[in-house]
């Protein structure tokens, strides 16, 4: 059986780190977003092919 756990921490930034967060994490979303749009591309550039 597999167990998950998780940790739940509040983050309490100041102005600067707060905006560093968010330069982060916007940077962090973009690359998931361009790598899962690739991902569709290529499932579906490869889905007629039955080799």
């Amino acid at each position: 059986m597999k167990l998950n756990r998780a940790i739940k921490i509040r983050l309490y930034p100041n102005q600067a780190q707060e905006k560093m967060l968010n330069k982060t994490f916007g940077c962090c979303r973009f690359i998931y977003n361009k790598m899962l749009e690739e991902r569709i591309k290529g499932y579906e550039e490869l889905k007629g092919d039955n080799q």
